[in-house]
């Protein structure tokens, strides 16, 4: 599944990396620590968090991340959306909950890691 698919099927707003929407999906993962993130996502997962600041774009370059979707409506700081349309990152957001994007990623195939 492409992060293209996805964005199709759940309500999720692209805010950057448009053109790099392509990239497969291999698993997901969830976690608000960063930590957590750079030593347990697998490359190509697409990252669910409630974090808005940069630091969560220089994780996914990491990380290799295909895409990530900052959830519950968080707001994500102006400097996040510049810096991850620089580096091709792919940064959704959406009003659902971490646990309901993460129930209806499961419902369409990907898996943890």
């Amino acid at each position: 599944m492409t992060v293209e698919e996805v964005v199709a099927i759940l309500p999720l707003n692209v805010v950057a990396g448009a053109s790099c929407m392509d990239k497969s999906i291999k698993s997901g993962y969830t976690s608000d620590l960063l930590s957590n993130v750079m030593g347990f996502a697998a490359a190509d997962s697409i990252w669910i968090t409630m974090q808005g600041h940069q630091n969560i774009v220089a994780v996914a370059l990491l990380a290799g991340l295909a895409a990530v979707i900052v959830a519950g409506g968080a707001k994500l700081e102006s400097d996040t959306i510049e810096k991850a349309s620089t580096e091709g990152i792919v940064l959704l957001t959406t009003e659902l909950s971490s646990f309901e994007v993460a129930g209806r990623l499961y419902e369409l195939g990907v898996r943890g890691a």
